[in-house]
């Protein structure tokens, strides 16, 4: 996030490497001359299956995306931003962090995990203009639908009252606002996505 919006800069990073993170992190505040948010956004599904065809090696690799990676990478930044006293933090989970989903429990684990590391870490920046919040999306229009099978895309669109997936653009303007000064009294909460499926 620039201080001025004409500018980008985007830096390739694996979020499982601490000297990745640590690297594009150092860049992105001299490019851009600064740091004010940061959204943890990678992750992956893992096979979509009954759990206990689950591999250790395909649990260990959702969970050093999905949540090692989202701790790695917010570390990252913290000492920056707790040094400028300002800072916005967002964190994806997903519906599945809140409710499960069948034959993709490590997913589900993953993001449930998010939104217990951020209610924490919000808590802990309290002192400071640092906020910590999650979005959670229902399935989303992207490239992540072609790892699942018609028939679990079929099941999870069924359950969304609003007959639909949420589109990136949509999770775009909430990430927006979430990221602006203009949220400023909202830390370790949980923005929900999903067209009325999750009732909490």
């Amino acid at each position: 996030m620039a201080s001025d919006p004409a500018f980008t800069h985007s830096v390739k990073v694996d979020v499982t490497d601490e000297n990745s993170i640590q690297a594009a992190v150092k860049e992105s505040i001299q490019k851009l001359g600064g740091l004010q948010g940061l959204i943890a956004n990678a992750g992956i599904n893992g096979p979509t299956k009954p759990t206990w065809e689950y591999s250790k090696k395909e649990w260990e690799h959702v969970m050093s995306v999905d949540l090692t990676g989202v701790f790695l990478s917010t570390r990252a930044v913290l000492h920056h931003m707790r040094k400028q006293g300002y800072g916005r933090l967002i964190i994806i989970s997903s519906v599945a962090g809140k409710e499960g989903n069948p034959g993709a429990s490590p997913y589900g684990a993953a993001k449930a995990g998010v939104i217990g590391y951020a209610k924490g870490l919000a808590r802990e920046l309290l002192p400071a203009d640092i906020t910590v919040n999650c979005l959670a999306p229902a399935i989303t229009e992207t490239d992540l639908l072609q790892e699942m099978t018609d028939e679990y895309i079929e099941d999870k669109k069924s359950r969304i009252p609003m007959g639909r997936f949420c589109t990136a653009a949509e999770i775009a303007d909430m990430t927006a606002w979430v990221a602006s000064p203009h949220c400023s009294f909202t830390t370790g909460q949980v923005f929900d996505l999903t067209g009325g499926r999750a009732t909490y």
